[in-house]
């Protein structure tokens, strides 16, 4: 779990989030467990790859802190 919470906070912080953004990795946490636990421990790149490629069926709230953040 604490690997995951990185993993998120790295993919926030690397693609423009500030640490003050706390709402952002709460948004995707549900999302990053339930759609990418396989590739949690692969590295940042590749969880924030499968996020991408189950863009379709994150939660709205997530979907929306990627696309702020440019991805």
């Amino acid at each position: 779990m604490t690997r995951f919470l990185f993993i998120v906070s790295f993919v926030l912080c690397a693609s423009g989030a500030s640490a003050q953004q706390q709402p952002g990795h709460d948004a995707c946490a549900r999302d990053v467990t339930r759609f990418c636990r396989a590739v949690m421990n692969n590295g940042d790149s590749a969880v924030l790859v499968c996020l991408k490629e189950h863009r379709a069926r994150l939660s709205k709230a997530c979907d929306k802190v990627l696309t702020d953040h440019g991805q």
